[in-house]
């Protein structure tokens, strides 16, 4: 049967993890080096996929074919023309018909099981999987990561890394990379994740997100007296919360209209590698009720320390524990 692998879902690192994986089992890194060709999906037509998956490899036994998006494109009924999707579904013939010398991937973000084009492909294709990591499959993760690098971290360390650092997987494996040479073999510990973690204060208000979301308030008052004890002031505090959830209710705006995650960066004006994915996940746990409360104790606690009503630290730890009660 010929090749063709879907690989999809949120976490991306685990998705280019995989693909790495494959390409080791299909060909030594030179010959594929030279047979390898990555296709952003927006202007693709399904000939041009064709003359490229008909192609002989060079000096080599496999030509692999990457599309990047393709799935996506197919997820609302409005995001593309019915005469685009008809196009694309005749993809399901051609696998069949693929050379034997050919590996097509096609890797995508998240999906609906309901994808037009994903429930054509699934008889033909071999699919994988890859949602958002949390919980003890994190922990797990974190853990396994430190051990191939021959090194231990505590239960408590781990904890502390994931909930500053969230689900970000790139970031994770950047600060596991930096404990377990700062640890030089003995155990990594809680302390040494604070001292060495470089996470930004923009990831740290962002857990703080999460922790409200789940009513975790002990998980939230720690993060707020670390940016704390990390210089923030609680004006800055407040107004990194107040940013966040007003991305926070862009973001939820926006869930119904189809937008790419480029075009989504656009219009709420930020950096190009702001976490965007995330930020979306995030809007969707939250009902407006819930966020006009939010907003609500985010200016009552602004009045109440500008007014000199309540001490700054005092002010904070009662919208906390308001948010999550």
């Amino acid at each position: 049967m010929p090749l063709l692998y879907i690989l999809y879902g949120p976490d991306d690192y685990s998705r280019q993890a995989r693909l790495q994986e494959l390409r080791q089992q299909w060909d030594d890194a030179e010959s594929l080096g030279l047979n390898t060709t990555v296709l952003q999906s927006q202007q693709l037509e399904m000939a041009d996929l064709r003359n490229v998956c008909d192609a002989v490899p060079f000096l080599g036994s496999i030509r692999l074919v990457i599309v990047e998006g393709l799935l996506g494109q197919f997820e609302q009924r409005e995001a593309a023309p019915a005469n685009r999707l008809r196009e694309w579904q005749r993809l399901a013939d051609y696998a069949t018909r693929m050379p034997a010398t050919t590996a097509l991937v096609l890797t995508d973000g998240k999906l609906s099981k309901k994808n037009q084009l994903l429930k054509k492909l699934l008889p033909v294709a071999k699919v994988e999987e890859f949602p958002t990591m949390k919980g003890a499959d994190l922990h797990k993760w974190v853990q396994t990561r430190v051990r191939a690098q021959g090194a231990k971290i505590s239960p408590r360390a781990v904890s502390a890394l994931t909930e500053t650092g969230g689900d970000n997987l790139w970031a994770l494996s950047n600060e596991i990379d930096k404990l377990c040479l700062y640890a030089r073999g003995r155990t990594i510990q809680e302390e040494d994740v604070h001292q060495v973690t470089s996470y930004s204060r923009e990831a740290t208000v962002f857990a703080m997100a999460d922790a409200f979301a789940e009513k975790r308030s002990a998980v939230a008052m720690r993060l707020m007296h670390q940016l704390l004890a990390e210089g923030m002031t609680p004006p800055q505090l407040l107004f990194w919360l107040t940013r966040q959830f007003r991305l926070i209710v862009q973001a939820r705006e926006m869930a119904s209209q189809g937008l790419s995650p480029a075009e989504k960066l656009e219009r709420l004006g930020v950096a190009p590698n702001y976490p965007i994915n995330r930020l979306t996940r995030q809007s969707a746990r939250y009902n407006l009720p819930r966020l006009s409360l939010v907003y609500q104790k985010l200016l009552e606690t602004d009045l109440a320390i500008k007014t000199g009503k309540l001490k700054d630290t005092l002010a904070l730890d009662l919208l906390v524990a308001e948010i999550c009660s």
